[in-house]
């Protein structure tokens, strides 16, 4: 199993819930005509087949092709393009102003001093980035080249990908990626479903099965598509991979029938086909407006907070540049004030120069020392810090001490722009689930009708009993437990997987439970609790055998039932619950719900409330995560009623989200409560030692997470994020703006009042909201003083703007480490889990394991720091001490503007010293006393004080070079015995 990657970025985790809802049809009350252009609309409307109206005012749409163009360039704009991009940059503009300057006067310098190592450094540039990009332009060629296959004119034609157009149907055979984003019309099964995989778009290897409406299943081949009437509208394009609304109206028999259209019809470009022979889709988004392409962006550039110091030094010398030159200027004009050093004998001027403005003498005597000391920026620091960190990148991915054996996973570095704030790191922002912990769940205990259960050797005992008890081996099972089971084994989105030839694919899955074994059954499913869950009721005897289009079912203790499946209540982060309404095999209507316990209990009117909220406590106290699980029968009356205003919610093409909500809080209520779950997800090895290394380093750790407080206090003693000597604060449960101050300006009291060492404070998601939103100052502020932060009940968007003001409101080096695919702000570095590639791709560094932290940020980041800092103050010492001799000189031939220097010193020794001792030092230093925070923290070595002190060095160590050779030589140039001369004066 190959592990996946976690993202050091905070990110927005939007489920997408799998549905196969078959809603009863309903006519069309809207006409379809008079739509509105492109650009002026909320919707577009797609032909299939591109069977256009032939009566009735139609406005035809222009919509984009099916090219992919991933490449920045074009021959014909490469070279100005990158020559704009690259003249962009301070120091690359400042020095193509000095060799233009040294093209136009006269300068003691050659213009190939300056010409020729801009040249190099524009040179290699362009070189490099033209290299990246003619790989995407043949990466682009090969996807638009594509061979694919089309219905046109009643036949199927094969053609490349860049061909197809919005309307076309595409068929798309097993293990083919789609070309294009296609709403499913039919498939080789009976039930118009397929299988996909998003691992190219989310990360997610799981099978996720995708439906097709009703109407349109049964057209299988060509013939039948060719003869279909439909017409699809559906939203404008945008980036959400996991948002889609739409509808299908189609003509039969003079009739229009509406199908509403969701994410669960909507086959992604980039998605793969599996276990499925071949499907028919029509193209709504094509090229550059598929959701693919609109998710895809370039890397932005990061800057370091090294690389901001380079520019403010670089702006601080540019000023002492421009204060020499003209010093010289005006002197040199006073000192030939004088007639004898105003026109010497060995220096007569020119007619010319006679003649020639005062004004423009003066600014081109300026130039001329402008010139002539603008060694003082060096031009090579951009290229030798660049040098530095690729090389230095390296490092992190040879390092054995980073490498997971078990999945041949090494680190994996995505920039190497930010090696050095791995050693400036002051929070760390952390999830719970697949980062702290393995994301492995295992089934531990329940509660049922106020009772708690314990599962023993595949049996589902009450609280107290062992396997080996008397009478104890073969419970039989109530009515209550018997219901909580049924509903946790039918209300998931789990998909199954049999280890078995492929060759009853199109046929009915139900098939296997007659002649095969529950254990060549697998389950895949989105969420870990699911399957974990799933695959619990089957120990237990209860087993979910399969999903075959509206039916669904399920073997109790050897007997079969059936269920129809009605409707999918999906999971959202807002809700924190998922329901589906079944129809059972006696006819009756019933909703299973399951969710948070803050989501359903709630909503539960009948049931042992009490009770289970108590088990619910005692599960979350001991580490476990807990789901909470309800049901509601509903009367032929009540079911019309849900029904219809859930159909009036899907086919809405306006609001639909919003209408949905109200429908689903609408049905999900008067709830019956049946029970509670408990899910256990190990600890990976070694994170209590890495947590405390990292606190022993001055990083502060704050976990966020979904989980209720108590589960979530219990994982944070366990992992040592919490200790037993820490003062724990708690800001939970307020419900008001003044409460929440009040409570926020008690524990900064008790935070000055109480002597001790390290706080830690817990705050759950409601009352962050209100701290943020009203006090966010005071609230940042107690966050400040506390060495441990857990957020508790946080919804993804809270995490993200928890980890963003922290970032905004400090200033320090934020890390952020986080599972799966969230919402992405500017990328920190990152970790790997069991799912989501995506997470990695958009990550900047990527480790296998929680562990490997303390080595990235505590040796690589430490090192890293101090070597990009040395080299940086050294270039600028160098630079002073290579110019300031020049400047001195002028006193000593008259501001003349001679070059007292021709041999420049090398700048190579820099960047070999800055790595030499990586190697030696790193096994000679323990982690923890390697990493010293008051010494690096907060760019330290780049502070302006110590800016000032290597610049002051370099001025001193000029001052000792240049009057030290003076005195040295004194009225005799020549220090050989014979009286040759080796100066360069």
């Amino acid at each position: 199993m190959s592990l996946e990657r976690l993202s050091l970025r905070v990110q927005l985790h939007l489920k997408l819930s799998l549905s196969c809802e078959s809603p009863e049809a309903v006519p069309s009350t809207e006409a379809n005509q008079g739509f509105d252009p492109p650009h002026q609309s909320d919707t577009r409307t797609v032909y299939v087949a591109n069977r256009f109206p032939e009566h009735g005012h139609y406005i035809p749409q222009h919509f984009a092709d099916n090219r992919i163009i991933s490449s920045k360039y074009t021959v014909w704009n490469f070279v100005p393009k990158n020559l704009f991009e690259q003249f962009r940059r301070i120091a690359n503009f400042y020095f193509l102003i000095i060799f233009l300057v040294q093209l136009m006067i006269d300068t003691p310098t050659s213009p190939v001093t300056s010409g020729l190592p801009l040249f190099f450094v524009i040179t290699v540039t362009a070189i490099k980035q033209g290299y990246e990009d003619w790989l995407r332009h043949k990466a682009d060629n090969e996807v638009n080249g594509a061979p694919v296959f089309v219905v046109r004119s009643g036949s199927l034609v094969q053609t490349r990908s860049k061909n197809i157009r919005v309307g076309d149907i595409v068929r798309v055979a097993k293990d083919e990626t789609f070309p294009a984003d296609l709403v499913l019309l039919s498939s080789d099964r009976a039930d118009g479903t397929c299988h996909i995989t998003t691992t190219s778009l989310d990360g997610e290897t799981n099978l996720k099965t995708h439906f097709s409406v009703a109407e349109t299943s049964v057209c299988q081949s060509v013939s039948q598509l060719e003869a279909l009437h439909a017409v699809v509208e559906c939203q404008q394009p945008e980036a959400d991979l996991y948002r889609f609304v739409g509808r299908v109206t189609i003509t039969h028999q003079g009739e229009e029938i509406v199908r509403p259209l969701g994410p669960e019809n909507l086959l992604l470009r980039g998605a793969r086909l599996k276990n499925t022979k071949e499907i028919f889709g029509v193209a709504v988004y094509t090229g550059m407006e598929s959701k693919m392409a609109l998710n895809y962006k370039c890397k932005s550039q990061k800057r370091s907070a090294v690389e901001k110091s380079m520019n403010s030094f670089l702006i601080i010398y540019l000023v002492i540049l421009l204060s020499e030159a003209i010093l010289s200027t005006i002197l040199k004009y006073a000192w030939q004030s004088e007639n004898k050093w105003n026109e010497p004998f060995y220096n007569q001027k020119t007619e010319q120069e006679r003649n020639s403005s005062p004004i423009l003498q003066f600014i081109s005597d300026f130039l001329a020392f402008l010139v002539l000391y603008n060694f003082i920026i060096p031009i090579s620091l951009y290229v030798t810090v660049e040098m530095q960190k690729f090389l230095g990148s390296f490092f992190i991915g040879w390092d054995m001490d980073l490498y997971h054996e078990e999945s041949n996973q090494k680190a994996q570095v995505n920039t190497s722009d930010l090696n050095e704030e791995l050693g400036q790191v002051e929070y760390l922002f952390t999830d719970k689930t697949g980062t702290l912990t393995e994301n492995e769940m295992r089934f531990r205990e329940c509660s049922i009708n106020g009772i708690k259960y314990r599962e023993i050797n595949g049996r589902l005992l009450p609280e107290g009993m062992t396997g080996d008890s008397p009478g104890g081996s073969a419970p039989q099972l109530i009515s209550e437990e018997l219901l909580f089971l049924k509903a946790v084994s039918l209300c998931h989105t789990v998909q199954i997987s049999y280890n078995q030839s492929e060759s009853w694919l199109g046929g009915d899955p139900f098939s296997h439970t007659n002649s095969f074994s529950f254990s060549h059954m697998e389950y895949y499913a989105s969420s870990p609790d699911e399957k974990a869950l799933v695959e619990a009721t089957k120990r237990i005897g209860v087993t979910f055998t399969g999903c075959n289009g509206d039916t669904m079912e399920i073997n109790t203790f050897g007997k079969s039932e059936k269920y129809k499946l009605l409707h999918v209540l999906e999971f959202d982060p807002n809700r924190r619950r998922m329901s589906v309404i079944l129809q059972t095999p006696s006819g009756g209507k019933v909703i299973f719900t399951k969710g948070a316990e803050s989501a359903i209990l709630p909503f539960a009117t009948t049931g042992e409330i009490e009770k289970t909220r108590l088990h619910v406590d005692e599960f979350a106290l001991k580490g476990l995560r807990t789901l909470v699980i309800a049901c509601r029968h509903f009367s032929p009356e009540e079911y019309i009623v849900v029904n219809k205003r859930l159909m009036l919610a899907r086919t809405a093409l306006q609001r639909r989200e919003e209408k949905l909500q109200q429908a689903f809080t609408f049905i999900e209520n008067n709830l019956h409560l049946l029970g509670a779950t408990g899910v256990e997800d190990k600890l990976q090895d070694k994170v209590p030692e890495t947590i405390e290394v990292l606190r022993l380093a001055g990083i502060k750790v704050w976990v966020l997470t979904g989980d209720k407080h108590e589960t979530a206090v219990s994982v944070s003693l366990s992992c040592g994020h919490f200790h037993r000597t820490m003062n724990i604060l708690e800001l939970l449960e307020q419900r008001s703006d003044n409460e929440c101050a009040e409570q926020l300006r008690r524990l900064a009291r008790r935070i000055n009042e109480d002597h001790v060492i390290q706080h830690g404070l817990v705050v759950d998601g409601a009352s962050l909201s209100l701290a943020l939103r009203e006090h966010e100052k005071l609230f940042m502020e107690v966050c400040k003083n506390c060495s441990a932060v857990l957020c508790c009940r946080m919804a993804p968007l809270q995490k993200a703007k928890k980890k963003k003001q922290q970032h905004c409101k400090t200033r320090t080096a934020v890390l952020s480490l986080f599972y799966t695919s969230e919402l992405f702000l500017p990328k920190p570095p990152g970790i790997m889990g069991k799912e989501g590639r995506q997470a990695v791709r958009n990550s900047d560094y990527a480790i296998a394991r929680f562990r490997f932290l303390a080595k990235l940020l505590l040796v690589h980041g430490h090192f890293y720091y101090i070597r990009i800092a040395t080299l940086v103050q050294y270039f600028f010492y160098k630079n002073v001490c290579f110019i300031t001799p020049q400047f001195l000189y002028q006193f000593f031939c008259l501001f003349s503007q001679q070059f007292a220097l021709i041999k420049l010193v090398g700048l190579s020794k820099s960047l070999r010293k800055s790595e030499s001792n990586f190697d030696a030092n790193q096994k000679r230093i323990k982690l923890w006393s390697a990493y010293k925070p008051r010494d690096i923290s907060k760019n330290s070595l780049l502070s302006f004080r110590t800016f000032l002190y290597w610049t002051v060095l370099g001025f001193t160590h000029a001052f000792v070079f240049f009057f030290g050779s003076y005195i040295l030589m004194g009225e005799d140039t020549s220090l050989m015995s014979n009286g040759q001369n080796n100066w360069f004066f």
